[in-house]
C-alpha cells in the first residue's frame, strides 16, 4: 500500500532538525495533548541593548562566593519581571519600541526519570531565540511564530533543580522572514506558552490522519516513533464509530495504512464535526480532536466535500488591540475568532504569520476555514539562498503543527511579493516544498501587482506564479492606493482566468467615530470607508471568477510607520473595528453582504 506525499514530512524534518534544536528532536505533534507542565508565569527579565550578556554569560546565573567576587546582573533583585506568554512591548513603558535582546529566566523542578523524556515546547519565541540550561547552551531557532522543541533530559539537575535562560532578540535585519519593514509591530520575547513535556521513551513522535484522497470515509493514517524500530504494534482507532487499525512499523520506526469508518461525518463550514482519535503504541498513547473534510477545486470553484463554498473571509493580526500587545491566551482567541464569527465569515486569512495554536483550534472548533502563511511579504531578500532555506524550514514548522487541523484549507507562500526571476524561483521552491509536505490542502499566494490597462479596459497582470498554484488571491485597494478609473460597476477584471480568485485584500482607512464626506478619502471618515467597501463590492461582483474576499482588516492594529499625527498615531486604521473594540459603519456593510452570501443570495 502507498502513500505518495503525505510521508515525506518526517524524512524532510529530519533534513532541517539542525536547525530547530541544536542536538534536539523535530517537532513532536500534539504538544498540547501530551503530558506537560506549564512554565508559563511571571519570568525574571534582563534587557541587553548593546548585546553584552553573552559575554557576561548572565545564562550561568553566577552568584558571588566570596569577598571579592561580584557579577554585573542578577536575575534575582531588581530585575524586570515578564509575563510568559507576553510581548515585552506591552509590558513596560520603556519597552515599547525597543528591538534587541532580552533575557528571561526562571527556575523549575524536574529531574530525569529512567525510561521517560523531557522534551522543553517553545510555541513561539519573537524573533531569534537561544536556549540555556543549567549554564548550557541547548538549542536556538529563528522565526517569532514557528514552534520548536528540545529534549533536556540530559542536561536536568540531579537534585531536581533547574534554571532556564532564554535569550530573546527582535531585531529586524534583512535576511529576516519579514525582513527589515513590515506593517505590522514588532513584536519582541516569549510570546507564546513554554511547555515541558513528559514522554516514554519510546513515544509517538508524529502521526498524519486524514481521509484518504477521492473518498468520504476510508481514513488514512501514518504513525511515527521517536526511535527507529521495526515490529512494533501502532493502533489508530475512532472509538465512537469502532473503527481502527492494527499496523506495524518499519525499520525506520513507521508505520502506515487505511481503514474504513462506517458512518464517519464529514466536518465542513458551520457544521464542525470532531472526533477523538487515539494512537496507541505499546508505550504511548495520544488523543487527538480531528476532523475530516475534502477540498478540491472545479474549474473556477473552491471544492468543500464536492460542493462549491464562497469564501466568506476576513482576516486579523496575532493582536488585542485595547491591550496594545500580542494575543497570546485563549480568552484572546475567543475575542478575534468570536469576533470574525459575529462578522459571518467562514475563513479567516491568518495574515501574515502562522498564528497560535489556540486560535488555529478555536476555529476549527467553530466551523470557520483557515488561509495559514509565513510571513514572505514584500522586501523578502530572494537571492540569499540562506533565506530561502530559512523559509523552507518556518513553512516545515506550520505543515507540521498543523496538518491535523481539517479547518486548514489553504496553505500560502507569500504575499505582495514583486515578479523577478530571483523571486520566481524562490516562491516556486516554497511552492514545491508545500506540495511535497502536504498534497491535501490547496496552495495559494496573494499578489498586488495587477493594475488597470486602459489599452484592453481591464484589470489585469503579468506574472509567471499564479500558474503553479491551485487559488490565486489579489490584494487590491481600489479608492485608497489605486483611484478608480472608471465607475465601480464598469470594471472588468482578466486576471488568473480558468482559476479561482480570491480579493485577498481590499479597504482603507477610517477613523472610529469621525464623520466626513463620503467622497474625500483624507476625511478619514467613517462614512469614505463606508462608501469605499460598497463601491469594492459592486466592482467584485463583475470579476468572472470570483471565489471569495478576504477584507483587510477586522481590527485596527499597531504599525509604527502609519505616521499621521491626528488619524493614525502609530496605528493602522483600516479595521472594521476600531482599536477599542467599536464596530466602524463598513463593519456593517461587510456583514449584511455575508449573511445575504450565508442565505444563498448571488
Amino acid at each position: 500500500m502507498k502513500f505518495p506525499r503525505i510521508f515525506t514530512l518526517s524524512v524532510l524534518l529530519s533534513l532541517l532538525a539542525p536547525a530547530i534544536a541544536a542536538d534536539g528532536p523535530g517537532l513532536t505533534v500534539n504538544a498540547y495533548g501530551r503530558g506537560h507542565v506549564s512554565l508559563n508565569g511571571k519570568w525574571s527579565a534582563i534587557p541587553d541593548l548593546y548585546d553584552q550578556g553573552r559575554r557576561m554569560e548572565v545564562y550561568k546565573n553566577r552568584t558571588p562566593q566570596g569577598n571579592t567576587d561580584f557579577y554585573e546582573y542578577s536575575f534575582d533583585t531588581g530585575c524586570l519581571r515578564l509575563d510568559v506568554p507576553g510581548d515585552w512591548n506591552s509590558q513596560t513603558p520603556e519597552l515599547k519600541y525597543y528591538e534587541g535582546t532580552v533575557w528571561y529566566a526562571r527556575p523549575f523542578e524536574a529531574r530525569a526519570i529512567p525510561g521517560r523524556r523531557s522534551v522543553l515546547h517553545f510555541a513561539g519565541v519573537s524573533y531569534r531565540a537561544t536556549v540555556y540550561l543549567n549554564g548550557n547552551e541547548i538549542a536556538s531557532h529563528e522565526g517569532s511564530f514557528t514552534p520548536f522543541e528540545v529534549d533536556v533530559t540530559d542536561f536536568l539537575s540531579s537534585d531536581g533543580k533547574n534554571f532556564l535562560v532564554v535569550e530573546a532578540n527582535n531585531r529586524r535585519t534583512p535576511d529576516a522572514i519579514p525582513a527589515e519593514a513590515f506593517d505590522w509591530w514588532n513584536y519582541g520575547g516569549i510570546t507564546r506558552d513554554v511547555l515541558l513535556l513528559d514522554l516514554p521513551e519510546r513515544h509517538v513522535s508524529d502521526y498524519t490522519v486524514r481521509l484518504a484522497p477521492g473518498t468520504s470515509d476510508i481514513v488514512e493514517a501514518e504513525v511515527v516513533l521517536s526511535k527507529p524500530e521495526g515490529g512494533v504494534p501502532v493502533d489508530v482507532a475512532i472509538p465512537s464509530l469502532k473503527s481502527k487499525v492494527a499496523l506495524t512499523t518499519d525499520t525506520d520506526g513507521r508505520a502506515t495504512g487505511r481503514f474504513r469508518a462506517k458512518g464517519l461525518k464529514l466536518w465542513a463550514p458551520g457544521a464542525p464535526v470532531l472526533y477523538d482519535v487515539v494512537v496507541a503504541s505499546p508505550a504511548d498513547t495520544v488523543t487527538e480532536r480531528i476532523g475530516f473534510r475534502t477540498l478540491g477545486v472545479d474549474g473556477t470553484k473552491i471544492l468543500v466535500n464536492g460542493r462549491p463554498e464562497f469564501m466568506r473571509s476576513i482576516s486579523f493580526h496575532e493582536e488585542i488591540p485595547q491591550r496594545r500587545g500580542r494575543a497570546c491566551t485563549m480568552q484572546d482567541a475567543v475575542q478575534l475568532v468570536g469576533e470574525a464569527e459575529a462578522l459571518g465569515v467562514n475563513m479567516i486569512r491568518t495574515a501574515h504569520y502562522p498564528q497560535n495554536e489556540h486560535i488555529v483550534r478555536l476555529a476549527e472548533e467553530r466551523g470557520i476555514l483557515l488561509w495559514e502563511e509565513i510571513p514572505v511579504w514584500q522586501g523578502i531578500s530572494f537571492t540569499d539562498s540562506a533565506t530561502l532555506a530559512k523559509a523552507q524550514r518556518m513553512m516545515t514548522e506550520m505543515i507540521t503543527r498543523d496538518k491535523n487541523r481539517c479547518a486548514v484549507a489553504f496553505w500560502s507562500v507569500a504575499n505582495e511579493t514583486r515578479p523577478s526571476p530571483e523571486r520566481d524561483r524562490f516562491v516556486k521552491a516554497l511552492i514545491d516544498t508545500v506540495r511535497a509536505l502536504d498534497s491535501s490542502r490547496l496552495v495559494t499566494a496573494a499578489f498586488d501587482n495587477i493594475g488597470y490597462d486602459k489599452k484592453s479596459g481591464t484589470f489585469t497582470g503579468a506574472d509567471n506564479i499564479p500558474s503553479l498554484l491551485d487559488v490565486v488571491a489579489v490584494n487590491k485597494y481600489m479608492g485608497w492606493y489605486a483611484p478608480w478609473p472608471l465607475d465601480p460597476e464598469k470594471c472588468v477584471w482578466d486576471f488568473a482566468s480558468g482559476k479561482p480568485l480570491l480579493i485577498s485584500e481590499f479597504g482603507g482607512e477610517a477613523l472610529y467615530g469621525q464623520s466626513g464626506s463620503e467622497d474625500i478619502a483624507s476625511s478619514w471618515s467613517e462614512e469614505y470607508q463606508e462608501r469605499l467597501y460598497r463601491d469594492n463590492l459592486a466592482m467584485m461582483s463583475r470579476i468572472p471568477n470570483l471565489a471569495g474576499i478576504s477584507p483587510w482588516v477586522l481590527y485596527d492594529f499597531r504599525s509604527p510607520f502609519r505616521f499621521h499625527p491626528l488619524n493614525q498615531e502609530g496605528w493602522n486604521r483600516k479595521g472594521l473595528v476600531g482599536d477599542r473594540g467599536d464596530r466602524k459603519k463598513a463593519w456593517h456593510v461587510m456583514h449584511d453582504f455575508y449573511m445575504s452570501k450565508k442565505n444563498g443570495a448571488q
